[in-house]
């Protein structure tokens, strides 16, 4: 009955703060390439420890739309790829909340519900046609196409990297306009990112292409997280390259723990992404 108790008021807490989203906008008009289900809404797991919400079964992937608003908006906006190990997306932890800050700051945030589990392949095809489709939107949210970016938490600090060095691969056939635009993200924002030492001697995954192209970076991990490793390839991928990249490697704050209060990680970050957006975004 508890657990019953539990995920009721988790599930409740949820749809809240989904109400709260001023639009949503499905991906694909037509058929999701290389889906073989039949679309329908995330499903909502019964595991809510953490206070934590967790989407799965993925098959009609959407973008969440929170407007900056107020005087202080400033034209920017931001791709959000909540983590989940690619199985599911933590839609609250570093999703939701995630854009409630970046709207403090004045800017606009779509928090992306790409394709789990394990459909590694559809997530990247999920998160370059978001960076179309919002590009090809920005004048309805009064955002500057140019300075439209992405952000990611773990696995979606992974998609987040994959999609800022794989913008110039065709992953999927054109649907409409908006696949004329570019797919790359103006910046990333890599919070506890996983799954990018994947190469031999756990070096970087090789399907990572840095460049001097590849869009600026911010990088923040802890030496404590399991996954910590894949911060300093990426950021040492990128020094390699003369791509501009901003690393902060902290001690402790293990992994998972987005805004949360009581975590020095989770109180510093924000901070330093903050100082960091408004330095490369003029």
């Amino acid at each position: 009955m508890k657990q019953l108790f539990t995920f009721i008021l988790i599930f409740t807490q949820y749809a809240m703060v989904y109400a709260q989203q001023k639009e949503k906008i499905h991906l694909w008009p037509g058929a999701v390439p290389g889906e073989t289900d039949a679309r329908h809404p995330a499903v909502v797991t019964p595991d809510g420890s953490r206070n934590v919400v967790r989407l799965t079964d993925v098959t009609d992937p959407v973008l969440e739309v929170y407007p900056a608003t107020g005087a202080h908006r400033t034209g920017v906006g931001v791709v959000v790829c909540p983590g989940g190990g690619y199985n599911i997306l933590a839609i609250n932890l570093e999703g939701y909340e995630i854009a409630a800050w970046l709207n403090k700051l004045g800017y606009t945030a779509f928090v992306l519900q790409y394709r789990v589990p394990k459909k590694e392949t559809g997530a990247l095809q999920d998160a370059q046609r978001a960076m179309r489709v919002v590009r090809s939107r920005a004048a309805a949210w009064g955002l500057d196409p140019e300075k439209i970016g992405m952000m990611g938490f773990s696995a979606g600090g992974s998609l987040t990297a994959r999609a800022a060095t794989l913008y110039n691969v065709q992953t999927y056939t054109p649907v409409d306009k908006a696949d004329s635009l570019s797919a790359r993200p103006a910046f990333g924002m890599l919070i506890y990112p996983a799954y990018l030492d994947k190469g031999e001697g756990r070096k970087l995954t090789p399907e990572l292409a840095v460049n001097k192209q590849t869009p600026p970076m911010f990088i923040f991990a802890t030496a404590d997280d399991t996954y910590g490793n894949s911060a300093l390839v990426m950021a040492g991928a990128m020094r390699d390259a003369g791509a501009p990249a901003e690393l902060h490697f902290y001690a402790k704050g293990g992994h998972g723990y987005g805004l949360r209060p009581g975590n020095t990680a989770a109180e510093v970050w924000p901070v330093l992404a903050a100082k960091w957006m408004q330095q490369i975004i003029p």
